[in-house]
């Protein structure tokens, strides 16, 4: 529905006025009429967005970015907020995509299909079931729409598999000029690759090509035992066993939980051989686990010491006390269920890749860290971390995964996003350390920043690089020398640079990580937001606030 001047009385008069006289081309400015809060999935940040957005053609997206740029906004594409940094936060423009969201074709033979960009991951794991067909691989949670996850280097946990990216065939993006342009690792070769990890800021993807698998259901198997089992394993087993595996570690028990999961055999589910069934409903998914475990960790925020018992009794109802195969939980399910994970609790998330051989290292310096380990105590190793874990407790589990991103993207095919946090020679681990926020609230006594420092730091000296959508402390001096990015990080500005000139799609976050601050104040971008101010929100987390640029009218 067209937006009137009245609906916009809240905008500058300078920006209504624009907008007005743009209106008689009868394409509809989709913006809503109701001041919008934008909030991060985890409340840790939200924002006020001066205009919010929801097109629903592409003629209304190309109008949006052709007002933006005679009224100087900055644009922010949002989808579910799952990242938990204010990347998406404005108090410029923001445009949400959810009624953008169709099924364009689906070739059940190929598995070839086109996608407005807007679409859950959820919405087109039900289309693509229909047609029997289903995404490769998935992450632990399907509210990303597919533009989102593509955009943030979104991955699930397999040797066969990479990012959820690699399925890209091609894109559509309109660009800061307002023009739609095709990519792909045989049209604007160095476009796509910025785009199939761009950080909201390239521009706005608006049509995914992606190749689908034949449907398939996961018989997968968990089950928790010694940490040691799990590095003994490291080299040989552990990551060959199955299709799909994943790991959670308990830094405080000295414990993993392994899952791995399989595809069934199609002739096995169509005779019934084989029958998909859930498991059984563990502690943590009933209501009163979740209430126990939720009300136990805000207990923890006023005695933080009685974290590593909070973690040896809700993990010990949901995975068992004991060891080994009499803890296993079984169940096929479809892919597009198995592959789901219930995130829980609002939380802070700093997640890092690093080469996969140098996973028991990294999980044993970082107990030796914790558990403050001497020379001669059961376990020790010298984890050479320059800070004090005295008085520190940190939340569980550690969420481990891997990927390889070479069995199926490379620099030589195109494909590869310039910005792919993994190795380009080999398998990656990800390491992800969770720290909830109990009822939105941050745990006490700066836990979340001491462990934060400390992770980074040795995940720094593993050879490792974080994960763009998660928390983290890098600069972009930092990204683009020899021993993280080099020429790759260079590309990428490059890209960005030719196409968005005037900063159309930069914001705070942006200029933080991917551009650095310009030396003097007039080297900033004709449209970039500037600035975040934030304040503490009335239910948790932080209002974030950008400096709105003057109007110019073209």
């Amino acid at each position: 529905m067209a937006s009137t001047t009245e609906d916009l009385s809240h905008l500058p008069l300078e920006i209504r006025s624009i907008i007005t006289t743009e209106s008689s081309d009868g394409i509809p400015f989709p913006a809503s009429p109701i001041p919008h809060t934008h909030r991060t999935w985890a409340r840790t940040f939200s924002s006020h967005p001066q205009v919010y957005l929801q097109p629903s053609t592409l003629p209304q997206i190309t109008k949006i970015t052709h007002l933006a740029r005679r009224c100087r906004r900055r644009l922010v594409v949002v989808g579910s907020g799952h990242s938990p940094s204010n990347l998406t936060c404005t108090s410029s423009w923001m445009i949400n995509l959810d009624k953008y969201s169709r099924v364009l074709s689906i070739d059940p033979t190929t598995g070839l299909c086109v996608l407005q960009s807007g679409i859950r991951l959820w919405q087109l794991s039900e289309a693509l079931n229909k047609e029997g067909l289903a995404l490769p691989s998935m992450g632990s949670i399907n509210e990303q729409s597919i533009a989102g996850a593509i955009s943030t280097g979104t991955h699930g946990s397999s040797l066969q598999h990479g990012l959820i990216s690699e399925g890209v065939e091609s894109l559509k993006i309109v660009l800061a000029n307002g023009e739609e342009v095709s990519c792909s690792p045989t049209e604007r070769q160095d476009l796509f690759r910025a785009a199939l990890l761009s950080l909201g800021a390239i521009g706005i993807v608006t049509e995914v090509t992606f190749r689908a698998v034949k449907a398939f259901s996961l018989a997968w198997e968990q089950a928790i035992d010694s940490d040691s089992k799990l590095f003994a394993e490291w080299e040989t087993k552990l990551w060959k066993q199955s299709e799909f595996v994943r790991v959670w570690w308990f830094p405080y028990m000295r414990r993993a939980v392994v899952w791995k999961a399989d595809k069934v055999d199609e002739n096995d589910l169509d005779t019934g051989v084989v029958r998909n069934y859930d498991p059984p409903t563990s502690f943590q998914d009933s209501k009163f686990g979740y209430f126990v475990y939720h009300n136990l960790l805000a207990l923890a925020r006023w005695f933080p010491r009685i974290t590593p018992w909070v973690e040896w009794f809700v993990f010990g109802l949901q995975y068992g006390f004991g060891n080994g195969e009499a803890t296993t939980t079984r169940a096929v399910q479809p892919s597009y269920k198995a592959f789901l994970l219930n995130c829980l609790y609002s939380q802070f998330v700093n997640e890092w890749a690093i080469p996969l051989h140098k996973g028991p290292e990294a999980l044993q310096r970082l107990a030796a860290w914790l558990h403050r380990l001497q020379p001669g105590d059961e376990g020790y190793v010298e984890h050479k971390i320059p800070f004090s874990a005295e008085g520190l407790w940190v939340h569980s589990p550690v969420e481990v995964r891997v990927s390889d991103t070479t069995v199926k993207t490379s620099a030589e095919r195109g494909n590869r996003p310039w910005l792919d946090i993994t190795p380009e020679d080999g398998a990656a681990l990800y390491l992800n350390a969770t720290m909830y926020r109990p009822y939105h609230r941050d745990p006490s006594y700066n836990a979340t920043e001491r462990y934060y420092e400390a992770f980074e730091w040795l995940m720094r000296d593993l050879g490792g690089k974080p994960h763009w959508a998660k928390t983290f402390a890098v600069t972009p001096e930092e990204f683009a020398s020899k021993q993280w990015y080099g020429e790759n990080f260079h590309q990428f500005r490059k890209v960005r640079d030719e196409v968005d000139p005037l900063g159309m799609f930069v914001g705070p976050w942006q200029r933080k990580f991917l551009l650095g601050e310009p030396a003097e104040e007039k080297d900033r971008l004709a449209l970039e937001e500037i600035g975040f101010e934030q304040e503490p929100a009335k239910d948790g987390g932080f209002v974030v606030s950008g400096q709105q640029n003057v109007v110019v009218p073209a």
